[in-house]
């Protein structure tokens, strides 16, 4: 739901203010998910996993102890950081960014990093527990603010020029995440109580922060690294753009359309491979502190598969209907940018699915490594390709193909190596495969007979799907016992 809304969101922003407008918002963005994950320091993904392993042999209270140090620590760190970047901004503006525009964001942004890192903790409690609804509504709650306030805030400041109009989106954001703080905490307070007993030990203060710091630094590594790669994208592909040719503003307009068209595209089928990696943290932790490593083996199997199985024909559609995407989001120029993508997407979604594997089996420091690597591929790429004329937004495009089949790949291997997880090809690639080519081929005659309609894409789509599952069904891909799973429709099957 919450993605769905957001793509909503990125849509309206794309037709009625423009990828200029966002584009100035996503050179801020990375900087400010810097500033986040040095405030909370991986410590809402160590949380989830230690009170995960805490629930698991039966000490809720030890569980709820290292959550409150958690809340300390995080309420300390957001008030720190959000002060330093604030007093720092306007020079960061001047120095660091090709569009000094983006101050008036930049600012107004700094106060979101203390309310999201004060509601991370929250949410690795509740992730920890296996209870990912609260997480969800506060999630939904932030979003429904942000669309209503936040695009109109915009639509009203546009008239006074375009960087006033990404403040506005700044605004709607910062609104969106103190909402989303407050109906969380609610939840904490008047839903969910563990039982506790009162014989229960809790570990020494020092203890608990030794094993949280341990858990947390790797994740810290990895998610800065991720956050400065992001950062460095977002500065390096709008300056390669200008030495290919583009003016400031072209090139800002550009950058704001591959992330707010062709990428918004792109990750909107990982609403479902975002969802698992997330819950697939604790669900692997418990199995392994019970050493049950066959558990192990089959979550993570099936975590695989199934994304390989959703993510497959949502790419399928987006090469076929790249064209008519693009012109929706009024960005037809990224059509072959969208298609170049789509080559990485199933890449991409298990590269999600495989890093929440890794946490939760304590390996957390390997993603880190497979992210190195996939950079020094992808940075390269980027500098070279984006700077030719030929080339250009495309060039951009192959660079992050390259790197989302390095990480993933090293990262299969690494599960493989760790679990004796075999990497049945068969199963996790070939079935579904065979499914995809024939809703490609269904897909081509559908378009040679119904045209490009509104009508006539739906058809083609609902046919296609149609027949991407019962090619599944037929080559054992998908059994009954596994329709019989899906939430809400499967008891009826």
């Amino acid at each position: 739901m919450n993605r769905i809304l957001g793509f909503i969101y990125q849509y309206l922003i794309m037709t009625h203010i423009g990828g200029e407008a966002y584009g100035l918002f996503t050179m801020v963005f990375p900087i400010y998910m810097m500033a986040l994950v040095l405030t909370t320091a991986g410590i809402p993904l160590a949380v989830s996993k230690m009170v995960a392993e805490e629930v698991s042999l039966g000490q809720p209270k030890q569980a709820k102890a290292i959550f409150h140090l958690a809340l300390k620590i995080l309420t300390g760190s957001g008030v720190i950081v959000a002060v330093l970047l604030y007093t720092v901004a306007p020079l960061m503006a001047n120095r660091l960014f090709p569009d000094p525009r983006v101050l008036n964001v930049f600012l107004i942004c700094t106060p979101a990093i203390f309310i999201v890192s004060v509601a991370s903790a929250f949410r690795g409690y509740f992730q920890g527990l296996q209870n990912m609804l609260p997480t969800a509504i506060s999630q939904i709650a932030e979003q429904l603010v942000r669309i209503s306030l936040g695009f109109s805030l915009a639509m009203r400041l546009l008239p006074q020029g375009i960087e006033w109009a990404a403040a506005g989106l700044a605004l709607g954001m910062l609104a969106g995440e103190f909402v989303g703080l407050i109906v969380i905490v609610l939840q904490y307070y008047v839903g969910i109580r563990s039982k506790e007993n009162a014989s229960d030990a809790i570990h020494p203060p020092r203890q608990t922060l030794g094993t949280l710091f341990h858990l947390a630094s790797p994740v810290t590594l990895g998610r800065l690294l991720a956050t400065g790669l992001s950062a460095t994208d977002a500065m390096l592909i709008p300056q390669r753009l200008q030495a290919a040719g583009y003016t400031a503003r072209e090139a800002t307009t550009l950058f704001g359309q591959l992330g707010g068209s062709a990428f918004t595209l792109l990750n909107f089928p990982s609403v479902f491979t975002f969802a698992l990696a997330a819950s697939l943290v604790p669900a692997i932790s418990e199995a392994a502190v019970r050493k049950q490593f066959h558990v192990v083996r089959a979550r993570s199997t099936e975590a695989i598969r199934l994304t390989v199985i959703v993510g497959l024909p949502a790419l399928i559609i987006l090469f076929m209907y790249a064209a008519p995407l693009t012109t929706f989001f009024k960005s037809p120029a990224l059509t072959p940018v969208l298609r170049v993508l789509v080559f990485g997407g199933i890449f991409s979604y298990i590269l999600q699915t495989t890093t929440g594997i890794l946490q939760g089996l304590g390996k957390v420091q390997l993603p880190v490594l497979h992210s190195i690597a996939g950079a020094a591929v992808r940075i390269p790429l980027i500098v070279v390709l984006t700077a030719s004329p030929q080339w250009g937004l495309l060039g951009s495009a192959w660079a992050y193909v390259s790197g989302f089949f390095i990480i993933a790949v090293l990262n299969l291997l690494a599960i493989s190596r760790l679990t004796g997880l075999p990497l049945d090809l068969q199963h996790f690639f070939l079935q579904p495969l065979s499914a995809g080519i024939g809703m490609l081929l269904a897909l081509r005659l559908l378009y040679a007979a119904l045209g490009s309609t509104l009508l006539g894409y739906i058809v083609q789509v609902v046919v296609g799907m149609g027949v991407y599952g019962a090619v599944l069904f037929l080559n054992g891909a998908v059994k009954y016992a596994d329709l019989r799973r899906l939430p809400w429709i499967g008891k009826y099957l």
